[in-house]
């Protein structure tokens, strides 16, 4: 019996499972939890946790990773399985390389060694409740997930995020930074979703895809006949995001003629349309976005500077993914959470292996780049698990395989031997000439390589020719 199983209630607190089966070290996990403001519930194996779970889910599970039957990797394999969004920190005495990297390619949140500092694991749980609280759906007053699609275990993100919910409760002009593929528009997405505005539209256009005639229209309307082929009057997107928020990515690749029309738009937080003498007023909240250096864009007179102080209230920052390499293994088992829906397919999850060459990878397309490799290793896999070839395959890496020389040299060897008789239709002369090898010797190799020569006779519809 488990003399310290009975929870300890803290009203209003996040619920924590400590699992161990040393009682000693059990009580004292507990105590300090308790003592960092958490309700706690405890087990001494793996069963009794699972159990525990069934009857009342906690926030946040703590493990030991060395348990009577179950082991703790046992033990999240069957929590993912059930409840994919629950957080789970492995403890152990034994702890290696191999075991960390296992452990996190799997999708275990957190791994500490014993002894572990206190206050490392006291900023593991607070990461870890965080990350539980968006994965189950924490809500906004408009009854969405403000962070849906952003994934993360890093502080980086975490410190990004924090700043994101804090500049999203005023109306400030924000300018996000990044490489492409780094999710721009989906931190645009989310400020728009925990700001007051998040009842009224989001509105998206990306200024580098529009031909400069088409943009100026876009963004501000035209009415009839303002031009050859307006044949009616069309709203703007200004207009179309009147009371919520408009994101105009790629900004630095915008003309100088419509970055002179677009300041007047801020300045006035009025909107004219193409051909029209009338301003209609606007009230639009405008999030931006480049992967340009737009400082030097100003210097070389490409981008007004007046413009770029009032798109630049507040700058936002995301990290490229190979800094935050972290984020790796979460992010791609999200992926295919989502890709399994829509492949249809009962792929469970990505092997360990694979796993480790997608942290270890370089991702110069970062987060679009990984979402990519990820769909094609889901629209190819015909296991449960994706595995290392198709992830392989999917980054354009050759495999490599750890052979000895020896083995090497005889893998090229029976290739070429079989390549050299394919072209010459099975005919060891001209093959031995070709090699620059006498009959005999090359019969040798043939021999060494259990290959004859009638194997490859009519391979290139010369059926008939003699071996001379």
């Amino acid at each position: 019996m488990n003399p310290v199983s009975k929870p300890v209630a803290k009203s209003g607190s996040a619920h924590i499972l400590v699992i161990d089966d040393d009682q000693d070290l059990l009580r004292l996990l507990s105590m300090r939890v308790h003592a960092w403001g958490y309700r706690v519930s405890t087990a001494v194996s793996a069963e009794e946790g699972l159990a525990r779970i069934a009857v009342e889910p906690p926030q946040l599970v703590l493990s030991d990773i060395r348990l009577p039957g179950k082991d703790g990797l046992a033990l999240f394999d069957e929590i993912r399985s059930t409840r994919p969004t629950l957080p789970v920190i492995l403890l152990t005495a034994h702890g290696t390389i191999p075991d960390a990297v296992q452990a996190m390619s799997r999708g275990v949140f957190g791994y500490l060694t014993k002894p572990f500092d206190s206050k490392v694991l006291h900023e593991k749980i607070q990461q870890a409740l965080q990350l539980s609280q968006v994965s189950a759906g924490q809500e906004t007053g408009n009854g969405e997930t403000w962070r849906e699609g952003i994934v993360f275990r890093s502080s980086r993100m975490a410190e990004l995020m924090e700043e994101a919910r804090v500049v999203a409760a005023s109306d400030a002009s924000v300018l996000i930074r990044g490489e492409s593929g780094t999710g721009k528009e989906v931190l645009a997405r989310a400020i728009h979703r925990a700001s007051p505005r998040a009842k009224a539209p989001f509105v998206a256009i990306n200024c580098s895809a529009i031909p400069e005639q088409l943009l100026e229209s876009e963004l501000f309307g035209h009415v009839r006949g303002a031009f050859t082929g307006a044949a009616s009057n069309h709203v703007g997107l200004f207009q179309a995001a009147d009371g919520g928020t408009l994101f105009l990515d790629e900004i630095g690749d915008m003309p100088l003629a419509l970055q002179v029309k677009l300041l007047r738009v801020l300045q006035d937080r009025a909107v004219r349309a193409v051909g029209s003498t009338r301003s209609e007023p606007v009230d639009v909240r405008v999030l931006s976005a480049t992967h340009r250096d737009l400082e030097a864009a100003m210097s070389e007179g490409l981008f007004r500077e007046d413009l770029y102080y009032r798109l630049d209230v507040v700058t936002m920052v995301l990290p490229c993914l190979d800094d935050r390499r972290e984020d790796i293994p979460l992010l791609a088992a999200y992926f295919v959470q989502q890709l399994v829906k829509k492949y249809d397919k009962g792929i469970t999850g990505i092997a360990p292996e694979a796993l480790e060459v997608l942290a270890s990878a370089s991702w110069p397309g970062n987060v679009r780049q990984l979402y990519n490799v990820v769909e094609q290793s889901c629209a190819l896999a015909t296991t449960p698990l994706i595995t290392l070839t198709l992830v392989q395959r999917a980054l354009r890496v050759p495999t490599m395989e750890a052979l000895s020389y020896a083995d090497a040299k005889q893998r090229f060897e029976r290739n070429y031997l079989v390549q050299l008789l394919k072209l010459t239709d099975g005919s060891v002369a001209d093959a031995a000439r070709i090699a620059d090898r006498n009959r005999t010797e090359f019969y040798r190799l043939l021999q060494k390589h259990e290959l004859t020569p009638d194997m490859f006779r009519g391979a290139s519809g010369n059926a008939g020719v003699a071996d001379r």
